[in-house]
């Protein structure tokens, strides 16, 4: 992906209050960072960070799955008609709520990324915090990864971890996961957003 012809168009995907949506708007100030974002969308009209996007000067649309019922590709083609009215061309997954299906998956290869609150492959899926506990494990973290039809599957561009500290809860080790999460996200955004780092036969390249 260049950015030979300006910053890349980028949209953010939430269904709730956005945390790392607003770290992305905040990397994207700076007027060196290669990514725009130019869109917020949700797939619920209460969603938090729709407002904070709004507040932020940034468009802001939802596009409500509960209409579409089971109909996962009907949804989806409504927000992709959303994305490129406009004019999108990277979308990042902050907090969305939805499985995708491999039609949009496939549509967006290559520029669909998305942050999870694991250090993949380990612990995909969600309630990832719970089951790194109850694993023992030493470490925990987040990825940041290419989306692939397969959930939680795809190739990591940046990965940050923390220490589970002795008397951790979910509480508070999700706060430190989430803090890495802000740090690396942008980071991640700006590497794929420049074509430092891309997808490429199945494999992340300059990650």
């Amino acid at each position: 992906m260049s950015t030979a012809a300006g910053r890349v168009r980028t949209a953010i995907l939430i269904s709730g209050r956005g945390s790392n949506m607003v770290a992305l708007i905040e990397a994207a100030r700076a007027a060196d960072f290669p990514a725009e974002i130019a869109l917020v969308a949700a797939n619920l009209p209460d969603a938090g960070g729709l407002e904070r996007a709004r507040s932020a000067g940034i468009a802001a649309v939802c596009v409500d799955h509960r209409p579409f019922g089971k109909d996962r590709e009907g949804f989806e083609r409504a927000l992709d008609e959303a994305l490129r009215a406009h004019g999108i061309e990277l979308v990042a997954l902050a907090g969305f709520m939805r499985v995708l299906t491999p039609w949009f998956v496939t549509r967006w290869q290559g520029r669909l990324i998305n942050i999870h609150p694991s250090l993949l492959p380990d612990f995909r899926g969600t309630h990832t915090h719970a089951r790194a506990l109850e694993a023992g494990v030493a470490e925990h973290g987040c990825t940041v990864h290419f989306v692939v039809p397969e959930l939680d599957a795809g190739p990591t561009i940046l990965q940050a971890r923390v220490p589970v500290l002795p008397g951790d809860d979910e509480a508070s080790l999700s706060a430190r996961v989430l803090e890495q999460e802000h740090r690396i996200y942008p980071q991640a955004l700006a590497l794929v957003a420049s074509g430092a780092a891309r997808l490429e036969n199945g494999a992340a390249v300059g990650a």
